[in-house]
């Protein structure tokens, strides 16, 4: 399966860098790939954060690697606006030769359709049997699987637990969520993961743009610093406890969450959540101490004790 991973990803280590709003900057991903493993562009944040139209972002990453890359899709149903934008997207990164998408927040199968008319391969993001089951039946080639200790949207199992609920589809799994150290890294090989997707470890790295200060929070932060909030997307995201996000409080309150619940409003507060969260996250991104904390990290936190390269890193997990 790690074989088949590699395969799919052209990857040349089983490591993915995940994909993440605000922080996946350009030359992160380049580097990611250009170490070895493969970075995976975030739409949003090379369009909304970084200003590249989505064409000339993807080509600037080609200018500083040679070696394949990935894409997120984010396709939950929200606006139809959205959902378009999301649709040319796609289209864009194949006519420019990504061939491996990671989808996200949805059903994948026009997206698996899409792709596998171009050869290239889907893995979605999963957190439960659930998930993988509609996963599986739109055809992905391979799981994303979240565990509870991911920064972003984190899931509600842990490692060991996600990946025997996973097995049985016969895919390649990744695991994602609490890799930061080449303990890590080989102790979810050894459980029988095809791969790891690592994002906070990658934020804490000299090619990542965001905030010195971000990055050192990360050094500090242990696992106990690590909450979740549903007051950024309505959905519960790992953050790190600053005084920011105590003061922000991390439930909605009773109208949201009522919103929340509804099986059809609940996707008009999410809306409003977006457009909100994506001016806090990108203000939170270049934050320095005692500004606007806003900062996403996973339970990884744990094993990161400074800031280094993207090639000294994937070196030490695969030495």
């Amino acid at each position: 399966m790690q074989a088949r991973f590699l395969e799919d990803s052209g990857a040349k280590y089983p490591i993915i860098g995940g994909p993440m709003y605000p922080c996946s900057n350009a030359e992160l991903v380049a580097a990611i790939s250009e170490a070895g493993g493969i970075g995976i562009v975030q739409p949003m944040t090379l369009t909304y954060v970084e200003g590249y139209s989505f064409r000339e972002g993807l080509r600037y990453i080609r200018s500083l690697t040679k070696r394949p890359v990935g894409m997120n899709a984010l396709i939950e149903k929200s606006s139809t606006k959205y959902q378009k934008k999301m649709q040319e997207w796609i289209d864009i990164a194949l006519e420019e030769g990504v061939r491996f998408f990671i989808t996200s927040l949805g059903k994948p199968d026009w997206v698996v359709q899409k792709v596998h008319a171009y050869g290239g391969k889907v893995y979605h993001d999963v957190t439960d049997a659930k998930w993988a089951e509609i996963a599986f039946t739109s055809g992905v080639d391979g799981f994303i699987a979240v565990n509870n200790r991911a920064g972003g949207h984190a899931g509600l199992y842990d490692m060991d637990a996600l990946i025997e609920a996973l097995r049985i589809y016969g895919l390649p799994i990744v695991c994602a969520g609490g890799i930061s150290n080449k303990k890590g890294y080989e102790e979810a090989l050894l459980l029988g993961y095809s791969g790891v997707q690592m994002g906070t470890r990658f934020i804490a790295s000299k090619e990542c743009t965001a905030s010195d200060d971000y990055k050192q929070a990360i050094i500090n932060a242990g696992e106990s610093d690590i909450v979740l909030t549903q007051n950024i997307t309505g959905i519960p995201v790992s953050v790190i406890n600053t005084g920011y996000i105590r003061k922000l409080g991390l439930n909605p309150g009773w109208f949201a969450q009522w919103m929340l619940r509804h099986p059809k409003l609940k996707y008009l507060i999410r809306i409003v959540y977006a457009l909100r969260s994506r001016l806090d996250l990108k203000n939170g991104f270049y934050a320095k101490k005692g500004e606007q904390e806003f900062w996403q990290a996973g339970k990884s936190v744990q094993g990161i004790t400074t800031v280094q390269g993207v090639n000294e890193i994937v070196d030490i997990l695969v030495s």
